[in-house]
């Protein structure tokens, strides 16, 4: 019996990286698995693949979070195909980066409308199917930029201070109904997005984090898992930083 064994997760933007590393998890421990990219490509495919190989359902989505009816269709047939709705992450997100005075108003609808707007969809969808179920978690991922602020991305950091009030504000209202909200705020994550940075900045960047080494995407992961399951069946409305003890 894994922790979420008989359990569904729907997870946001879930076809590579950080949410790919959840949905692994989370079906290593025997949660059938749908989650959502803008396209199911060859990546989406096989991503597919390598969850349904762990021996339970998964199925990819084509979906466009950002959409308010796209979001209601595909919750509504996951609740069809799978039966519950157990776990929302909402993981889809973007970064489009410049320091505010060159930062278009294209720049910032974009990321909003990503990082944030497809949380509430997501949530506003998949609600009505957790109070019929009187459970479900709901896991927002965040950033420690959302938290602490970051030069050259206002538009980010807003966004993801949003996904931290938006779990704040969800715990409060549906506390009383069964259901729990937290997010999650990485730091450096080796990622394919931070690949792309220089050594050098990598190596400043760890130089800058207590544990000296920038975050896995299993680190995440793992953090996901936790809130995903019972373990913390007590814990609601809270925001926990996977950054090494960057910001303290």
């Amino acid at each position: 019996m894994g922790l979420l064994t008989g359990k569904t997760a729907l997870i946001t933007g879930a076809a590579r990286g950080i949410g790919k590393a959840i949905a692994i998890k989370f079906a290593s421990e025997g949660a059938n698995i749908a989650f959502t990219d803008l396209v199911i490509d060859e990546n989406g495919k096989a991503t597919e693949a390598e969850i349904s190989a762990l021996g339970v359902k998964c199925k990819g989505y084509a979906s466009n979070a950002a959409d308010f009816a796209q979001s209601e269709e595909v919750v509504k047939q996951v609740k069809e195909e799978f039966g519950s709705i157990d776990v929302l992450v909402n993981n889809a997100g973007i970064t489009k980066d410049g320091l505010m005075l060159r930062m278009t108003e294209a720049q910032w609808d974009a990321v909003i409308a990503v990082n944030l707007k497809s949380a509430f969809n997501f949530i506003h969808a998949c609600i009505p199917v957790m109070l019929r179920q009187r459970s479900g978690s709901i896991i927002n991922m965040a950033s420690v930029v959302g938290v602490h602020g970051n030069t050259g991305q206002a538009n980010y950091a807003a966004s993801k201070a949003g996904m931290i009030a938006l779990a704040k504000s969800v715990a409060q209202e549906m506390g009383p109904k069964g259901l729990r909200a937290n997010a999650i705020a990485p730091g450096f994550i080796e990622t394919a997005m931070t690949q792309q940075l220089s050594d050098d900045i990598r190596k400043e960047w760890a130089s800058k984090i207590p544990l000296r080494r920038g975050g896995t995407t299993e680190d995440v992961a793992n953090t996901a898992l936790y809130l995903a399951s019972d373990l913390s069946s007590y814990v609601s409305g809270q925001v926990i930083q996977v950054d090494g003890g960057m910001n303290m």
